[in-house]
Order: structure tokens, then C-alpha cells, then sequence
């Protein structure tokens, strides 16, 4: 499983930060990790240099063998919270995707 990390022009993140919340990104969906084969993270600062509440937005979209994107977002006043919060829509989103195609099979 590949995440690919993409930032606006006003989000500075180098290597070691990208490696971090990878690292956190895949330890939190671990269980699912068979499924996917890629995820892509878009960081964004709504009001781009300006200060704002809730204002950078952490949109995930996950790639499923075989399936559709599964897309979410979360916005949130740091990076990490916002990445915190996505990766929490993920995980729900990845139990409620299979758990649907599980019992589906059955």
C-alpha cells in the first residue's frame, strides 16, 4: 500500500513529516491494509496565509482492489488534527465498505 502525500502552496512538509503521518496514516487502518492498494492525502489551508478556526482540510481518498475510491475529508486548526480526523472517517468508511461486501458473499 502506497500514500502519497500532496500539499498546497502555503503547507510546507518535508520528508520526516510525510514519513510521520504515513507511518501514523497506517497504523491506525493496518487491518484493512490487504485492501488497498493506494491512498492519497491532499493537505489544504482554506484561507490560504490568513489565520482562520478549522481552516486546513485533510482530504483522504483511499483506493480499493476492485472497488471505488472511497473519498473523506476533515478540517481542523493544525495538520495533525486534521490527518487525525481524516484517517478516523477513513477507518469507519473501510469497516462500513467491507463489512457490507463481507456479508454480501456470505
Amino acid at each position: 500500500m502506497k500514500i502519497l502525500f500532496n500539499t498546497d502552496k502555503t503547507i510546507h512538509a518535508d520528508e520526516r513529516h510525510r514519513e510521520f503521518f504515513s507511518d501514523q496514516i497506517a497504523e491506525e487502518i493496518d487491518q484493512y491494509q490487504s485492501h488497498i492498494t493506494r491512498i492519497d492525502v491532499h493537505i489544504t489551508d482554506q484561507n490560504g496565509k490568513k489565520d482562520g478556526m478549522n481552516d486546513i482540510r485533510c482530504l483522504m481518498e483511499a483506493r480499493l482492489e476492485g472497488r471505488q475510491p472511497i473519498a473523506v475529508s476533515d478540517q481542523a486548526d493544525t495538520i495533525e488534527a486534521a490527518i487525525s480526523g481524516a484517517t478516523e472517517h477513513l477507518q469507519n468508511a473501510l469497516e462500513n465498505v467491507l463489512e457490507r461486501r463481507q456479508n454480501y458473499t456470505v
